[in-house]
């Protein structure tokens, strides 16, 4: 009798566990996402506010909040939002991940995510970072950056004339600046090898000509040094002001020869660290950096390159991988 009993109970183990194994096979993962691929090329600036706007569209989605619960869009518009910095789209996307909500478990990519959100100072984040380690291999195209999207080639236009290449003047300097650091400036930058306007530009944003500005971070200064840069870069007093802007210079010399004069890398590293860049083949998702980079090349009128002096230090070695990173594949690429 208790052989006859124990047939059901397999019986019904048994169909249990082909029940679910078919369930998960139905999940649609991030790499079989349905068109358009995801994310698309963005055809424009994107602004805080829209980022926003996708971030609270993807948690409606996700919990059907007012719309139809579809977790595959969702994971579409936290990955859309995801890779323009957003924190709390990162989480929501990793925890996605791990937790199977709708879409196949993944956590080598949720480690990436929830690594990137643990950077911009997420609790949860960090929390979940710890448990789950350090994320191995390179980052998904959730976190890569917009910039490397390929659109489509204009139209072609008739050919002009040839013209004469005009050189535009620099940019006046920040109408804020103190009259004696622009003329400090004026006369030591180009012994760095830079342009006077673009150290002001870093300056401007870094601490406001303040002096006396010290971050959260434990960055000194009108150029904003931290202590480990300030000795690397051999300033020995991080508040003395000369010694401050000097040990700025000479890391902005540094960097244009490191990402050979591309300002846009020179700028996010400058904010989150050369190694942030290298990490994530470009800007790296963090908002703060996002926007840094913005308010740097509106300062220097959209200037996109930088004369560099390559015996500063060898290129990158990620630098190849950057130029040839393209981002129009699917969140799973």
């Amino acid at each position: 009798m208790t052989a006859l009993r124990a047939v059901p109970r397999l019986a019904a183990c048994t169909l249990v566990l082909l029940c679910a194994a078919a369930v998960q096979a139905q999940l649609p993962s991030l790499d079989d996402l349905p068109a358009p691929r995801t994310p698309p090329p963005e055809r424009g600036p994107v602004v805080p506010a829209q980022v926003e706007r996708w971030r609270q569209e993807a948690k409606a989605y996700e919990h059907g909040d007012g719309l139809p619960r579809d977790p595959v869009h969702a994971a579409e518009l936290y990955c859309r939002a995801a890779r323009h910095g957003d924190a709390e789209a990162q989480y929501s996307l990793a925890w996605m991940l791990t937790n199977s909500r709708g879409i196949l478990r993944d956590e080598a990519q949720a480690a990436h995510l929830f690594s990137a959100a643990a950077e911009q100072g997420m609790v949860q984040a960090q929390n979940m970072l710890a448990r789950m380690g350090t994320p191995q291999g390179p980052p998904p195209a959730c976190l890569r950056p917009p910039e490397g999207d390929v659109l489509s080639a204009p139209p072609p236009v008739q050919a002009a004339a040839a013209r004469p290449a005009v050189r535009l003047p620099p940019p006046p300097p920040p109408p804020n600046a103190p009259e004696p650091i622009v003329r400090f400036v004026n006369l030591l930058a180009p012994d760095y090898g830079l342009q006077p306007h673009l150290v002001l530009a870093i300056m401007a944003t870094e601490s406001n000509f303040n002096p006396n500005a010290v971050s959260p971070k434990d960055a000194h200064g009108l150029m904003q040094l931290i202590p480990g840069t300030a000795a690397r870069f051999g300033v020995r007093n991080i508040r003395d002001a000369a010694q401050n802007i000097r040990g700025g210079m000479a890391y902005l010399r540094w960097l244009m020869a490191y990402f050979e004069g591309d300002l846009r890398l020179v700028a996010a590293a400058y904010n989150a660290g050369e190694r942030a860049v290298e990490r994530y083949r470009g800007v790296p998702p963090y908002a703060e950096t996002r926007l840094y980079v913005l308010k740097i090349l509106a300062a220097v009128a959209g200037q996109a390159k930088h004369p560099f002096d390559a015996t500063a230090t060898p290129p990158s070695p990620v630098l190849p991988l950057m130029r040839s990173s393209t981002t129009g594949g699917r969140p799973g690429g």
